[in-house]
């Protein structure tokens, strides 16, 4: 199915059940959808609870997973990974439901039929749809990670990857700031390539339920007087790698006079 077929299936079933459909349903339903689309039309992907809830203003974390739950149950939407709380991030994926029988949508009168088709085709109008983000990816990825991340304008970043990349150079700029603090070479941080940069944080978003307050206390804590992380988290990767126990460590902060030396030795030589 795609985005259009989603829609009319959807309209059919709020249709034929007007004591059963909210507008809240409706938000969510297509909020999924949109995110399924950029993310390439994905089978199963990440549907952050905090981000929804957000894009959607909708204030009750009861309200917005009650509404959720509908979906599941209507065969609009399959659980995944189901999260433990309003924190982590759910793995869903979109249904294609046929079980809606589309009456009256299907069954408006001939002179309204002609009268429509007759305006559609005067009509000159060009419908340009959103390319997505597997195909922004073809187009863009291969022209972005020729120069190094950090050499990368704001304004070459297609929309879709913003988030991503806003994140990614928050933490690039402090792995550079923390190396330059200890005297380290910093050269590998200049050059790394945008895919090595932002992939690590797409998947931890995307694919590992860690959520952007998740990814922020990570930030804070690396940003903060504690030496030891500082030298095992230099990129993205370790980053993605160690960021359970640094959420760990956030909550309940452990004290640590000195750098070990075999951290001073790994920051001395990270080029």
């Amino acid at each position: 199915m795609n985005g259009y077929e989603f829609s009319r299936a959807w309209f059919d079933f709020s249709f034929n059940n007007p004591n059963k459909v909210k507008p809240v349903h409706t938000a969510i339903y297509f909020f999924a959808i949109e995110r399924c689309n950029r993310l390439g039309w994905k089978e199963e992907f990440g549907f952050p609870t905090d981000l929804a809830m957000e894009a959607l203003g909708i204030r009750n974390y009861k309200t917005y997973i009650r509404a959720l739950q509908d979906l599941v149950d209507w065969q609009f939407v399959k659980w995944i990974q189901k999260s433990k709380n309003q924190y982590n991030a759910n793995v869903i994926a979109l249904v294609k439901n046929t079980t809606a029988p589309p009456k009256a949508l299907d069954k408006a009168p001939p002179k309204a039929l002609s009268k429509q088709c007759t305006k559609q085709v005067q009509s000159i109008a060009s419908i340009d749809k959103q390319i997505n983000l597997k195909q922004l990816k073809q187009i863009n990825l291969k022209t972005l990670d020729k120069k190094p991340f950090l050499k990368i304008e704001k304004s070459e970043i297609p929309e879709s990857y913003l988030g991503y990349y806003q994140w990614a150079l928050k933490f690039q700029e402090l792995f550079l700031k923390n190396l330059k603090n200890k005297g380290a070479p910093t050269k590998k941080i200049e050059m790394a390539s945008f895919d090595n940069c932002l992939g690590p944080i797409q998947l931890m978003l995307e694919k590992d339920g860690v959520s952007e307050g998740q990814l922020q206390l990570a930030y804070e804590l690396l940003n903060g007087s504690d030496e030891f992380w500082k030298g095992i988290i230099l990129d993205t990767s370790k980053l993605k790698e160690k960021i359970g126990q640094l959420i760990a460590q956030a909550k309940k902060p452990v004290k640590i006079k000195t750098m070990d030396l075999m951290v001073q030795h790994k920051i001395q030589k990270y080029d």
